[in-house]
């Protein structure tokens, strides 16, 4: 592969940029950017919600510049076991604290997504990984 060809970033970008406009369609927004502070805010949560195995296997599953987002600034240390109010604090944060944003419709967004654009038994695997609490964050 000739390295000043771009052809695969221009890809990878691409295809991410596929996943935040999906995800703004789905929250009805139209601020790209919010959209995705939301999606990285969602990915980072469901990350540190899971055993590393299982963040790795999630991770194996993202686009690849996805994957690169989704695995910046972890630490495969031991977690606590969050909930849907970490989870959703964890999407506040990442959107600036909007108060006009709704973290668990924006979390139910994310998980939905991820749902749509994965394998299901992926993320079968994913839902029995996380506290039972975490589980109405899913789509049924």
């Amino acid at each position: 592969m000739n390295p000043w060809d771009v052809k695969e970033l221009d890809r990878a970008t691409a295809e991410t940029l596929g996943w935040v406009d999906d995800l703004a369609q789905r929250l009805g927004w139209r601020d790209r950017g919010k959209a995705y502070a939301a999606l990285m805010g969602g990915l980072h949560a469901l990350r540190d919600a899971l055993p590393r195995d299982e963040v790795a296997f999630l991770g194996a599953q993202l686009p690849v510049l996805l994957r690169g987002l989704y695995y910046e600034g972890w630490h495969a240390g031991a977690r606590p076991a969050p909930s849907v109010a970490a989870i959703c604090e964890r999407i506040h944060e990442a959107v600036g604290r909007d108060p006009g944003i709704d973290a668990e419709q924006a979390a139910r967004a994310v998980f939905a997504l991820l749902a749509a654009r994965l394998p299901a038994s992926e993320i079968e695997d994913v839902i029995a990984r996380m506290p039972k609490a975490t589980h109405a964050l899913w789509p049924s």
